[in-house]
C-alpha cells in the first residue's frame, strides 16, 4: 500500500505540472505539537519535528496545488487511566514515525500571505508496539486528516504554520477509547 500511495502522488505531480503554469520545488523542516484525544492520553500537546520536500503546481495567478511529502516524529503522552483500561504497566508516552503525504489546495491572498488548506494522508512507519501483548498492533496503519493554515512568502523563503485534525480512528485494539490525532506544524521552507 506505501508503494502505491508513493506512485499515486508522483504522477498526480506529474500530471499537475503538465497542465500548470508553474512549477516549484522546495525543502522544508520545523516543529510538531500534536496530540492524541482520547481518555487513555493527556489532553496537552507533545513536542516532534517534520522534514521533508513539496512542489507548488501554479493553477493561474491566485491558486496552486502543493503536494508535499514529509515525515513526522509524534510523541505522546498516555493519561494514568491507559494502564489501567489496558492493562499495561507504567506507559508513559508512545513515540509515532509518519510518512506524511499533504495535498494542499494554495489560496495566494496576496503577495506575501497565502491561504492553505487540503487532506493529508499518513502512514504508520515505525510503532512503539512493544507494550501490546501478543504482538498486537496498538495503531492503525494509517491516518487521515484535514489540514488549513496560512504560509508567509518572502522571496524564496517560506514561514508556515497550519493544524491538522485527525479524522479516523487510530485506536487498532478495540473500541474502548477512540483515539484521534491533531497537530500543529510551525516551520520554514526553502523554494529551488
Amino acid at each position: 500500500m506505501k508503494t502505491k500511495l508513493l506512485l499515486t502522488a508522483a504522477i498526480s505531480i506529474i500530471s499537475f505540472s503538465a497542465f500548470s503554469q508553474s512549477l516549484k520545488i522546495g525543502a522544508k523542516g520545523g516543529v510538531t505539537m500534536n496530540k492524541i484525544t482520547g481518555q487513555t492520553f493527556k489532553e496537552q500537546f507533545s513536542y516532534g519535528y517534520h522534514i521533508g520536500g513539496f512542489a507548488t503546481i501554479g493553477l493561474g495567478k491566485k491558486f496552486a496545488i502543493q503536494p508535499e511529502v514529509l515525515f513526522n516524529q509524534i510523541n505522546v503522552d498516555t493519561s494514568s487511566t491507559f494502564s489501567s483500561i489496558y492493562k499495561f504497566n507504567k506507559l508513559d508516552n508512545v513515540q509515532l514515525k509518519y510518512l506524511s503525504i499533504p495535498i494542499l489546495l494554495n489560496y495566494n491572498a496576496g503577495k506575501l500571505i497565502t491561504l492553505q488548506l487540503g487532506p493529508q494522508f499518513g502512514i504508520l512507519m515505525n510503532k512503539s508496539n512493544t507494550f501490546i501483548e501478543n504482538g498486537k498492533d496498538a495503531f492503525k496503519s494509517g491516518d487521515f486528516s484535514m489540514l488549513g493554515g496560512v504560509q508567509l512568502n518572502i522571496s524564496h523563503f517560506k514561514v508556515y504554520g497550519r493544524y491538522a485534525v485527525g479524522l479516523n480512528n487510530l485506536n487498532d485494539i478495540d473500541n474502548k477509547d477512540k483515539w484521534k490525532s491533531q497537530s500543529v506544524q510551525l516551520g520554514v521552507g526553502l523554494t529551488l
